[in-house]
């Protein structure tokens, strides 16, 4: 029979860390789930694209409304009557593609001679205004009514359920055609221009709330059940507590990703208000406006061109990034 090996010497009283010798003495740190999912969006090379054209879109629309409304320096409506050609009869930009030059990069408008690049400059500010705006709205309400539909269950659910129903098959664009057209110039102390872009904001936010409430109402409904709300009872919670400490951080995640995906939507309502005429009046530069004027000079494609490219670049910057925002959220939804 053999005896047991013995370990005698510095082995034997050889501590835990120094075993640990050699390697790094850099302690392991914990990520948040904030951190993680920002990893994963700086990985996704599309979506990081998207939030920067969507940066320099925000940027360029603060520098419009302090250089134009504080500075009058940008002159969105001035006439360059001198650079249109009257003897052609079309009243056409003098040169070659729409009058582009040193002075007017994309060029200047028929008939008036007002530079392109100048009132798609001013009229970003108004878009993405609106569109924040009606969002933040929407979002809010949808929140509210969302979760609670979710939580309380019963008769609550089933009203707001319903209201939700209404909303949605409420008809907006023609609602918004026949609201805009009874408003007067003033009101409530704003100017015309003031009270039509209030006006949008609460037609585009108020009445888009339900997309989002059945969004919150539906993940509510499966949160409401998780081990979290059952030890938030047991210990006493009551339901307003439950509802805006516990489940909503919770929903945090898809309501994000909702509104990065809400805001290109009602950029695009907004664009069309303007173009059907019952959006901002003008000689106020929109992009939606730009785009019902030039609908008139057809054998100018120069003219619809420009303001065109300028919804749709922001339009598909907000959804690429939108995209990119949920697969970082949640990596499973891939």
């Amino acid at each position: 029979m053999t005896a047991p090996l013995e370990v005698t010497g510095s082995a034997a009283e050889a501590s835990p860390e120094a075993s640990l010798q050699g390697m790094s003495k850099k302690a392991i740190q914990g990520r948040s789930l904030g951190q993680i999912a920002w990893l994963r969006l700086k990985r996704d090379k599309v979506a990081m694209a998207g939030a920067i054209v969507i940066a320099l879109l925000v940027l360029a629309a603060i520098a419009a409304l302090v250089l134009d409304r504080f500075f009058d320096a940008v002159g969105p409506n001035d006439f360059h009557q001198d650079l249109i050609d009257t003897e052609g009869g079309t009243l056409a930009p003098k040169g070659t593609f729409g009058g582009m030059s040193a002075d007017h990069p994309l060029g200047i408008e028929p008939v008036n001679g007002r530079d392109i690049l100048a009132r798609i400059f001013a009229g970003s500010w108004i878009s993405l205004l609106i569109a924040f705006l009606a969002t933040l709205l929407s979002v809010t309400i949808g929140t509210v009514m969302g979760i609670i539909a979710g939580f309380f269950g019963g008769w609550v659910d089933t009203l707001i359920s319903r209201a939700m129903d209404v909303f949605l098959a409420f008809p907006l664009l023609i609602f918004a055609m026949a609201l805009v057209g009874v408003m007067p110039d003033t009101a409530f102390g704003m100017s015309s221009e003031m009270l039509r872009i209030a006006m949008l904001i609460f037609i585009i936010g108020f009445f888009n709330w339900p997309y989002i409430g059945r969004i919150v109402r539906g993940q509510t409904l499966s949160l409401r059940e998780r081990e979290f709300v059952d030890a938030a009872r047991s210990l006493g919670a009551r339901g307003p507590y439950i509802l805006f400490r516990e489940l909503l951080p919770n929903l945090v995640a898809p309501i994000l990703v909702y509104a990065t995906l809400l805001i290109p939507t009602n950029i695009l309502f907004e664009s069309a208000l303007s173009f059907l005429g019952v959006g901002i009046n003008a000689p106020t530069a929109t992009w939606g406006g730009m785009l019902s004027e030039a609908s008139r000079f057809y054998t100018l494609p120069h003219f619809m061109l420009w303001p065109g490219l300028a919804i749709f670049v922001t339009v598909l910057a907000f959804n690429l990034f939108g995209d990119g925002l949920r697969d970082a959220l949640d990596p499973r939804a891939r």
